[in-house]
């Protein structure tokens, strides 16, 4: 596209500006060009900041290389003409061991296998358009990356390697399978053999194949729990730190209320008002308030942390929230999705304190039915922190702080739990692994979080609240006669198939259920949740079960939420921590008073980015946690424990150790005869006809636990 000769002097709108720099770097593709540079080129009127900013996002898009001098340059790489007639798609990089990856294409039955020398440096994670190229054996398609459209990340954790004119950096993930190049003055004075974080800076392959980077932060010598724990976070994609304009612009913000804005809200400082959480935690999302009114009714406030407030759509301090997406939990540390100053100071919901929040108020009559509903802008007074815990002993005990209100709470809760599963909703509920560490950090003990009334109460409010604002968006598109664009929660009914297929394996261990139509699926599977707290030997079936459920996700796109059995769902509650909240909160307070659209194709991206986001995170907290189990288990070595068979490969067997909760693998090369798998990866069977099955109990003896590898072996000794 070549420019227009009426830009000149004019300022162009992002979008444009973004073709028009692109067009300069095209006519000229051996030229290295910073934004002063690219404006002159231009004769426009944007500044530095403007040019610059699109520059990086050109390079995100891979269609430039941002070198470590500053400037840019035309990567070749990102687009080859000759693959420009294929049948190209958009979906997500899965590498595997070899180096080579299948890519995840919502639009077609098979994923696309793409052999390590098409990927055009594409990695674990990428998403990237993949064009077709051939049709390979059992139908499987075959293709090259064309484009890379959004790293999954551009920092790596690794060692360090400081020769005479040069470094490199060997990365710790698999999911990259080079080493990375930095020039010395980009070494940041690190030594040799040190472990670093690198930014790739220029990932382009030359005749040395290798992305070429600059050390962003020394971490020093190897080996320890906490290096394992910032490379869990780096390797799934997370920056460690926060950049200088994003924490110059949290710290900019003043605590104190502005008193304008306070006359603008409704004021609930004198309404009882409470929050419940963890022991451990620091930031506050949400309160509940009650009040009883003059007419007898209870009015009860789901009040929500004014991110939105604070945050301003496109500062820096958004850009880094939607990049985050969410805050990542790892079993001894938080990541934030915002800087602590606003995650744990001014947004935090803190008792005695005065804070600007959005709220969803309910009015129930004396029949517990809701008859009032009302959203808006608050400021709300927090006078008691509860612990789950303590939240809890008043509940049992009837003695403490705000009793009444806790009792009442509770028993609408109740109610409000018993209407949902009366709907459908399925009671799942996957044992949450904790541990009780030392200052230090080490596992002590190993124990499941207990899930009881005090949990459940706020649960249940933050349900009602999440699925009336949804509703209320929804129901307001439809009587304009035109949907409001709004990110939704969703969640699809299960597979059929392997809805199926876990029906013939369950009845095989003599547990028979109904999954002949999609109105009783929902009863049999909550038949299962009921039927194996009174038979242990069913327990391992509630994953299974959950494996053939659909993933939730956001999107614009509602089809409700087959597990809660809601027809409109939505995240309103944790602005704090999902950047979902935050988009809802900005949809809701729109549209509280007038009507306004969303684009919704655009709305649908930061829908499909967050969702990713928030897989990774799911995948940084379940490797922390594995990680934890090795550490603890090491202690362990040589002994012996009993076990149930929760998972099946060719090479072995997986079991979960009784008390501990540790998953450890049993190779079928150490079993007294040689297992094959059968049946879907449910049962093995060796030549003698003995056979493992999902669910057996078996065993096993600790004989090796690898930290590194984050990997427990054991030996199969008998069943129990």
């Amino acid at each position: 596209m070549k420019p227009s000769k009426s830009i000149k002097g004019k300022k162009l709108i992002p979008k444009e500006l973004k073709k028009h720099v692109l067009w300069v770097f095209s006519v000229n593709p051996k030229k290295r060009m910073t934004a002063k540079q690219v404006i002159k080129k231009l004769k426009i009127a944007n500044n530095g900041p403007s040019v610059h900013a699109a520059l990086r996002k050109l390079a995100g898009e891979n269609k430039l290389i941002e070198m470590s001098d500053g400037k840019f340059r035309l990567n070749k790489h990102a687009q080859h003409s000759k693959h420009k007639n294929l049948d190209t798609y958009t979906g997500i990089v899965d590498m595997i061991r070899s180096g080579s990856a299948y890519i995840s294409v919502d639009e077609l039955p098979e994923d696309v296998f793409v052999a390590s020398r098409n990927l055009n440096s594409a990695m674990n994670g990428d998403r990237v358009n993949v064009g077709i190229t051939r049709t390979g054996r059992g139908g499987r398609p075959e293709g090259i990356v064309v484009e890379i459209l959004e790293r999954a990340t551009e920092h790596f954790i690794g060692t360090i390697k400081i020769s005479k004119h040069y470094g490199f950096v060997i990365p710790d993930s698999g999911d990259i399978h080079t080493d990375i190049y930095v020039a010395p003055e980009n070494t940041m004075g690190a030594k040799d053999g040190e472990t670093v974080v690198v930014r790739v800076i220029d990932w382009s392959q030359g005749s040395n194949r290798s992305p070429v980077g600059k050390v962003t932060s020394v971490l020093g010598a190897k080996d320890s729990a906490d290096m394992a724990m910032k490379s869990i976070l780096i390797n799934n994609g997370f920056e460690l730190e926060f950049p200088d304009d994003v924490l110059r612009e949290s710290e900019a913000i003043s605590e104190v209320l502005d008193e304008a804005e306070i006359a603008r809200r409704r004021d609930m400082r004198e309404v009882t008002t409470f929050t419940i959480d963890p022991l451990t935690a620091k930031d506050f999302d949400d309160a509940l308030s009650i009040r009883w009114l003059d007419n007898g009714n209870c009015e009860v406030g789901v009040h929500i942390a004014d991110v939105a407030h604070y945050v301003k759509e496109h500062s820096p301090l958004d850009k880094e929230a939607l990049k985050r997406s969410t805050s990542v939990y790892l079993v001894d540390r938080v990541l934030p999705m915002l800087p602590e100053k606003l995650s744990n100071g001014v947004c935090s919901l803190r008792p005695h304190e005065d804070k600007f929040t959005f709220s969803a108020i309910f009015e129930f009559d004396k029949n517990d039915k809701i008859t009032n509903r009302w959203f808006g802008r608050t400021v709300t007074h927090s006078d008691r922190r509860f612990t789950y815990e303590e939240a809890q002993e008043v509940l049992e005990t009837g003695e403490g702080d705000f009793k009444s209100e806790l009792k009442f709470l509770n028993r609408l809760a109740k109610k409000l739990r018993v209407a949902k599963f009366k709907n459908g909703a399925i009671s799942f509920e996957q044992p949450e692994v904790k541990f009780k560490l030392d200052e230090s950090g080490k596992p002590l003990s190993v124990y499941v979080k207990e899930r009881k009334d005090a949990h459940m109460l706020i649960e249940d409010f933050m349900l009602l609240a999440n699925k009336e604002v949804a509703r209320f968006v929804a129901q307001k598109g439809m009587d304009s006669g035109k949907e409001i664009p709004m990110v939704y929660r969703t969640h699809d009914s299960p597979d059929p198939a392997k809805l199926a297929d876990f029906a013939l394996f369950a009845k095989s261990l003599g547990y028979t259920m109904d999954v002949s139509n999609p109105k009783v699926i929902a009863s049999a599977l909550n038949k299962l949740t009921a039927d194996a707290k009174e038979r242990p030997e069913l327990k391992m079936l509630e994953p299974l079960a959950i494996r053939t459920m659909a993933k939730a996700e956001y999107t614009t796109n509602n089809i409700g939420h087959y597990g809660l059995a809601f027809d409109y769902y939505s995240h309103f509650t944790s602005p704090i921590r999902r950047y979902s909240d935050v988009l809802t909160h900005r949809i809701l307070d729109a549209n509280l008073k007038a009507i306004v659209r969303r684009d919704k194709a655009a709305l649908e991206e930061q829908c499909k980015h967050i969702s990713r986001q928030e897989r990774k995170a799911m995948t940084a907290e379940r490797e922390s946690v594995r990680y934890k189990q090795v550490e603890y288990i090491k202690d362990n070595i040589g002994e012996t424990f009993n076990g149930r068979v929760t998972g099946m490969i060719e090479s072995g067997f997986f079991v979960e150790m009784e008390g501990n909760r540790c998953e450890g693998f049993v190779p079928v090369d150490s079993m007294p005869e040689r297992y094959v798998l059968q049946d879907g990866r449910m049962r093995m069977k060796a030549r003698s006809g003995a056979e493992l099955r999902m669910g057996d109990t078996v065993r096993v003896t600790i004989i090796s636990a690898s930290v590194e590898k984050r990997r427990i072996e054991l030996r199969y000794t008998e069943e129990e």
